[in-house]
């Protein structure tokens, strides 16, 4: 039996490595093009995203437009066709394992369905049960609770069901509200202490690695790291 029916993933550097390698250079790229001169270091980056949200960040740091913000995602749709991030190494038997014994895997992310779909089947060869995605109207993304909601509703589940993997505040506060357990996936953040010290606080579970993390699911005498 497993010990979550459902496993709500992120996707960007919490399944896939994404973001010091792909994202941040591609927003250098586009704020060179938008904002001449203005820079951003990969540590704020990392730290407005995790406070705020990308779209937040654009807004807040660098006062984007609807029309920018709408630009950039454009822009990279078409950079991600040819950058396929990689994958966290133990990932894959997280998702796989969670598959094989029937239970569901859903994505809510800020990734968009494409990108999600098409990385699911190159790394893994199966695909999520359920996307919640950038393609949402803003107010039904992460960090609202629209996603779990519908997830709880549509497969009819109760939050004890459903454990959330994440990276990122945001999730705190989408799963806060509905009483949905979350896993800080702390492999997504090992350059940043004081982050992983702060989701550590906030969270139900921390798990330096995706093994630690199959552990605590699939082998049930283990112990959580809390």
């Amino acid at each position: 039996m497993l010990k979550y029916p459902c496993l709500v993933l992120d996707h960007d550097d919490t399944v896939v490595q994404s973001e010091k390698t792909i994202g941040y250079p591609f927003f250098c790229k586009i704020l060179s093009q938008f904002r001449p001169g203005a820079t951003i270091s990969f540590k704020d980056y990392v730290h407005d995203c995790h406070n705020y949200g990308f779209a937040e960040m654009c807004s807040r740091r660098f006062q984007f437009t609807p029309e920018e913000q709408h630009e950039e995602y454009v822009g990279w749709m078409n950079y991600i066709k040819t950058n396929i991030p990689a994958p966290f190494p133990g990932i894959k038997d997280v998702i796989c394992k969670q598959k094989q014994e029937s239970g569901l895997i859903c994505v809510v992310s800020h990734s968009s369905i494409e990108n999600i779909t098409r990385d699911y089947d190159v790394h893994f060869g199966v695909q999520p049960d359920a996307i919640y995605g950038w393609d949402l109207p803003e107010h039904q993304r992460k960090p609202n609770p629209y996603p779990l909601q519908d997830i709880m509703e549509k497969y009819n589940l109760n939050s004890k069901e459903i454990l959330v993997v994440d990276d990122m505040k945001l999730a705190w506060h989408m799963a806060q509200p509905v009483g949905v357990e979350i896993a800080f996936a702390g492999w997504g953040k090992l350059e940043f202490p004081e982050l992983s010290a702060e989701m550590s606080s906030i969270c139900n579970y921390t798990f330096h690695s995706p093994q630690e993390l199959y552990q605590f699911l699939f082998e049930q005498h283990l112990t959580p790291m809390v």
